[in-house]
């Protein structure tokens, strides 16, 4: 006697028929498309045994209804996004949806490397200096109006020239008589030192240390014999072609004072009227 081989469902005999095994029986293609077979989220429809199904966000697809939104393309083996519930294909995302590169005017894509600046985006390869025009990638840059230079370019285009090297001043500085200086090169004419953030003046338009101007070109005084330079709020008094610091304009004999009095000259000394008068 033939054994019973029937569908689990209908009952009805397999025998030269397709069936697919489950766990609890045999069933015949209809029932099992009935039974089993999931609804496909786009066209409502079953997703039949023989289809090739998708399966997304607990979504179920026929392969050929799983496309993007905005082409049609399908997108059982492409890469897609889902933006607002939509399932949109890499290209049409980008297009829709992607920074476009202010250079060239095409997408940048997810991923690829970019530069970002000032609410604009770039390629990488296509963000370049206005004057070497070449890509300035992860360097640092500098803005000028609309146009971006590396370092050395806009140093070498821009920057102001010290003075004395002729090369770019860069950062800090010093000026003197309207010219760029830096700081290591503004120094004193005569003996070197730097004179940045010191007193310091000029003679024929060079700079001098008080202690070399002094010595080079300042008034001696005719008591002392040490420079009269008048900084540090130093006065002097001038007699005939002699000179003397305020404080050294003394009586030569009992050294009290002549600022303001009268004094009588000796030869080469100055004497009170007193002194004087007791020769």
């Amino acid at each position: 006697m033939t054994e019973c081989f029937d569908c689990d469902n209908c009952k009805e005999s397999l025998y030269g028929r397709k069936y697919i095994q489950m766990d609890n029986g045999p069933y015949c293609i209809p029932c099992y498309d009935a039974h089993f077979a999931n609804t496909c989220d786009e066209c409502k429809e079953l997703i039949g045994h023989d289809c090739r199904e998708l399966y997304y966000e607990d979504r179920h697809y026929h392969e050929h209804c799983f496309r993007c939104c905005r082409c049609d393309r399908s997108l059982a083996d492409e890469p897609f996004t889902c933006q607002d519930e939509e399932l949109l294909c890499n290209d049409c995302y980008c297009s829709e949806f992607s920074s476009k590169c202010i250079a060239c005017e095409k997408t940048v894509m997810p991923g690829s490397r970019k530069l970002e600046y000032n609410g604009q985006t770039w390629h990488e390869h296509c963000f370049i200096c206005s004057s070497c025009q070449q890509p300035i990638g992860s360097r640092s840059f500098i803005p000028d109006k609309k146009d971006y230079y590396c370092v050395p370019c806009y140093e070498s285009k821009f920057a102001p020239r010290c003075t004395r090297c002729k090369k770019t001043l860069t950062k800090g500085g010093v000026t003197y008589r309207d010219e760029p200086w830096h700081k290591e090169c503004f120094v004193c004419t005569g003996c070197k030192t730097p004179l940045a953030g010191q007193q310091f003046t000029s003679q024929d338009d060079n700079p001098y240390c008080i202690k070399c101007f002094g010595n080079l070109y300042a008034k001696k005084c005719s008591a002392c014999t040490k420079p009269i330079t008048g900084f540090g709020g130093g006065k002097y008094i001038s007699f005939e072609d002699r000179n003397w610091h305020h404080n050294c304009f003394n009586c030569a004999r009992c050294d009290t004072s002549l600022v303001g009095k009268g004094f009588i000259p000796d030869n080469d000394e100055i004497l009170c009227p007193d002194c004087s008068n007791n020769l």
